[in-house]
């Protein structure tokens, strides 16, 4: 059975925001070897769009860049919206019936599959099927923007904490 886990960067304050902060050289590292060894994605729309940055090269990425690019590409990827059309390479569309898909997921696959984005996430909360959650705590105070629980705080359980580079902690959760 996969498990499913929510993680994104966020600040001190609570918010998420790739446009205000960027992972250092150590982190981005972390977060290739974390994508190469994923069973698969799940997207809200959103951040779907941002991440389709990856589905072409750039002549001026650096070797990193292009790590990152290569495994991001080869994971197969859900995407959940009601207004896309189309999506793109690796990547299946999902229109109706999340739980029933997203269960599905679970129950067929093994590993781990990532989620990507606030508001799906808590979507998914609602519906109690996020089993961890990895907040990536930066030393940053945005005092605005999108947080990182987009619903109701789920009671949660600290389960482990790494120091990643010299300044982000990485918390791990489950529900309690």
């Amino acid at each position: 059975m996969a498990k499913l886990v929510f993680g994104m960067n966020q600040s001190l304050d609570g918010y998420v925001d790739h446009q205000e902060f960027a992972p250092g050289p150590v982190l981005f590292r972390h977060f290739i070897e974390q994508v190469r060894g994923l069973t698969g994605s799940v997207y809200g729309r959103r951040m779907y769009e941002v991440m389709r940055y990856w589905d072409e090269d750039h002549p001026e990425w650096t070797p990193e860049l292009r790590d990152f690019a290569a495994a991001w590409r080869s994971q197969p990827k859900w995407v959940v919206s009601r207004s896309l059309k189309s999506v793109g390479p690796n990547a299946t569309l999902v229109e109706d019936d999340l739980e029933a898909v997203i269960r599905g997921l679970k129950a067929q696959l093994a590993g781990e599959i990532d989620v990507s984005g606030p508001d799906l996430a808590r979507s998914l909360t609602e519906l109690g099927l996020i089993d961890e959650y990895q907040l990536y705590l930066h030393p940053v105070v945005l005092g605005r923007g999108k947080p990182f629980f987009a619903g109701p705080r789920p009671p949660l359980r600290l389960v482990t904490s790494n120091l990643i580079g010299e300044d982000v902690i990485r918390l791990t959760y489950v529900p309690a």
